[in-house]
């Protein structure tokens, strides 16, 4: 699964890597946010199609789909999607094929279990530190009373590289999706052929970990030293990831 991750671009770097339109008119500010967290608002990149262009949207980070009437009460855990049933579940087949998007992000955290209540979190990133972008699905939820609205969203997993086996023995990672592929992730394009070969593992070459403090497991805690690496056989630590706060 993918459960918490970093962002340290703001508005302007987000535009400029991945090449999004017309952002001047786009009333918000991004402060950087070194623990994003499920079900709080995130930027996301999804495809203008009246534009023409890529655009940048605040989302809900827990994909809601159109059957939810009281979000406190859906028990499905839609942070994530996996990848192998997107095309064979109620709930994600339409986003999957007409409503995709890309996460910008810095790192994300995996983390490996050392104990029963205890998790010790890794940080991956690419290798030269550049921004990327996690492949995602999004859909717009509107309350059966019509007095709430939002667009939410899940991040897509897929079988782990061995990067993330090696230092962490977890069984699922995020789907990263290739800077050549981004346009043809975010148009819709044709439903008979879906881009599901961008669901595989990304390269461990390009990539790099290091084990930060689990500090990082507590969402209130948010500055840059939480990224700062620390000494692998520091094996002490609270369980992660604790529960999330929540606009519900």
């Amino acid at each position: 699964m993918c459960g918490r991750y970093q962002r340290r671009s703001d508005k302007q770097g987000i535009a400029e890597a991945f090449a999004l339109g017309h952002i001047e008119g786009l009333a918000i500010e991004l402060a950087p946010d070194y623990n994003v967290a499920p079900q709080t608002l995130q930027p996301v990149i999804v495809w203008d199609d009246d534009l023409g262009m890529r655009s940048l949207q605040m989302m809900f980070w827990r994909f809601l789909p159109p059957f939810v009437g009281d979000p406190k009460k859906f028990r499905l855990d839609t942070i994530n999607a996996k990848g192998e049933t997107l095309l064979d579940s109620k709930i994600w087949r339409e986003a999957f094929l007409r409503n995709r998007c890309l996460v910008p992000v810095d790192s994300f955290v995996e983390w490996k279990r050392i104990g029963p209540k205890t998790k010790l979190p890794w940080l991956f990133s690419m290798k030269d530190d550049s921004p990327f972008a996690l492949g995602g699905v999004w859909r717009h939820w509107r309350s059966p009373d019509r007095k709430h609205n939002m667009d939410t969203f899940a991040i897509i997993t897929t079988e782990p590289n061995e990067l993330v086996v090696e230092k962490t023995g977890h069984d699922r990672m995020p789907v990263i999706v290739a800077r050549a592929n981004y346009q043809r992730w975010l148009e819709p394009g044709s439903e008979d052929q879906p881009p599901i070969d961008l669901i595989r593992p990304f390269d461990s070459e390009k990539m790099k970990a290091w084990r930060v403090d689990p500090r990082i497991n507590n969402v209130r805690n948010n500055e840059p030293a939480l990224l700062d690496p620390v000494p692998d056989s520091n094996a002490g630590g609270e369980d992660g990831p604790p529960d999330q706060e929540k606009l519900f």
